[in-house]
């Protein structure tokens, strides 16, 4: 897909950027930059774009993103209600390879920060042992001056390139050229999947938000995605499946056709193939096994 270019601005005297974010919700558009990104999600929940993955975020997440990986976090659809008191919430850094200078990288003593940083051209989900430490660092980081914060960031990968959860969430690195004439048309594809893949949603329909052929979509889509546009919208309904299996105490039936499928058999048949279990299955060992054990399955799956 063809993403937005954001500029991440350092501000002076800077070689790095770290903010942290309380929003309404995050900010909700196909983007890609040239700097390497670290998020802890610490308040928010909803699906995450990353390069060809779509899996589900929530509370405590923490990801690496690396150059030109085009990216998106999609708050769930509470977050963007009129009455909502919800908010989201992250720590995010972005840095680039060079400020470490041509060699440091190549020392022996750094080798597992170099691996790190090569494996985050695919996006990493770190969980696990370790995790917390980096997060107690990220903390501290926010308050850093000077040549301190460049020790704080070395130290955070250092941490990060040590916890044996990692998962890797594209098989190949983004390398396409991005076209910004792209953008506001991708943006619109996900906008709309996203608001209405609870119902059926047909190549007609889905060309027309997108301004072009049903032939030309397909081809459009599958080269920019990895994916066609109906594996697009199965992984989504599998994924609000997922969650609803998870978070809500409601029959199999009714999560089936409210996450867009209207034959309970198909539903079942995707399902197992998707997770390697029955809905039920799914249903009942979430309720015994621990949230983050279930979510890191999940997200390997996706």
């Amino acid at each position: 897909m063809k993403p937005q270019l954001l500029k991440v601005p350092k501000g002076l005297q800077k070689s790095f950027s770290i903010r942290q974010d309380v929003v309404l919700y995050f900010y909700n558009r196909w983007h890609y930059h040239p700097e390497l990104e670290l998020i802890h999600i610490e308040q928010g929940s909803g699906t995450q774009f990353v390069g060809d993955n779509i899996s589900s975020f929530q509370n405590g997440d923490l990801l690496l993103i690396g150059p030109n990986l085009p990216h998106y976090w999609r708050c769930d659809e509470k977050y963007f209600q009129r009455e909502s008191q919800l908010y989201a919430q992250a720590t995010v850094v972005h840095f680039s390879e060079s400020i470490f200078g041509k060699t440091f990288l190549e020392l022996p003593e750094n080798k597992s920060i170099a691996e790190l940083l090569f494996k985050a051209r695919l996006g990493m989900k770190i969980s696990g042992n370790g995790t917390e430490k980096v997060k107690k660092l990220l903390k501290e980081l926010l308050n850093a001056q000077n040549g301190n914060s460049i020790i704080s960031l070395l130290q955070i990968l250092e941490s990060l390139s040590h916890c044996p959860g990692v998962q890797l969430l594209t098989d190949k690195p983004y390398l396409d050229e991005f076209d910004q004439f792209d953008t506001d048309r991708i943006n619109h594809i996900y906008q709309y999947s996203l608001s209405n893949f609870q119902k059926k949603i047909s190549i007609e329909e889905i060309s027309e938000v997108a301004n072009i052929s049903p032939h030309s979509f397909c081809r459009y889509f599958k080269s920019r995605s990895r994916k066609t546009y109906s594996q697009f919208l199965l992984e989504l309904r599998i994924g609000h499946a997922c969650k609803l299996l998870s978070e809500a105490k409601i029959p199999v039936a009714r999560v089936c056709f409210e996450s867009g499928f209207n034959n309970f058999a198909n539903f079942n048949k995707y399902f197992k193939l998707h997770t390697g279990k029955s809905p039920l299955q799914y249903q009942k060992e979430f309720r015994k096994i621990p949230i983050s054990s279930h979510l890191n399955n999940l997200a390997a799956t996706l």
